[in-house]
Formats: C-alpha cells, structure tokens, sequence
C-alpha cells in the first residue's frame, strides 16, 4: 500500500466526504475507487484503438453478408 498526499479543492472534498459516507466507505476507498475507475476506462480506450486497427472491413462485410433479410420478430421491432 502506498501513501499519496492530494490537494483538492474543498468543495471537492465535501462532496467527496458526502458521498462516501452515504455508499458506507472511507474517503481513501472512494478515491481508489474513483481512480481505478478512470484507470480502467482509459485502458479500455486504449486496447480497442488497437484492436481497431486489426479490423478488416471485406472480413466484416462478408460476415454481415450472412445474416439473412428478414424483419425482426414483432418484440425486437424498433417502433
């Protein structure tokens, strides 16, 4: 575990101290929380940006290609 000094605006930290007390958890875990958050939403930008590169558009049309031409079942119909 690692110690991390943070300045924050006060209003910040109120309502970060109001909403941790209402979700029953410490500041600190909020903050880990908020952070691992963040964290895995960029991580996740970043791998299907690669993962986007790999695509092929002949492959995915091909792919499409094979869905046939019917209209979906009545609950699946947009309105």
């Amino acid at each position: 575990m690692s110690t991390l000094s943070l300045r924050i605006p006060d209003s910040l930290h109120a309502e970060i101290r109001q909403l941790a007390e209402q979700e029953g958890i410490s500041i600190n875990q909020f903050i880990a929380s908020a952070a691992a958050e963040k964290l895995s939403a960029l991580r996740t930008a970043s791998y299907l940006k690669q993962r986007a590169k790999r695509g092929n558009r002949a492959a995915f049309e091909a792919v499409l290609a094979k869905v046939p031409d019917t209209m979906p079942p009545r609950w699946d119909a947009l309105d």
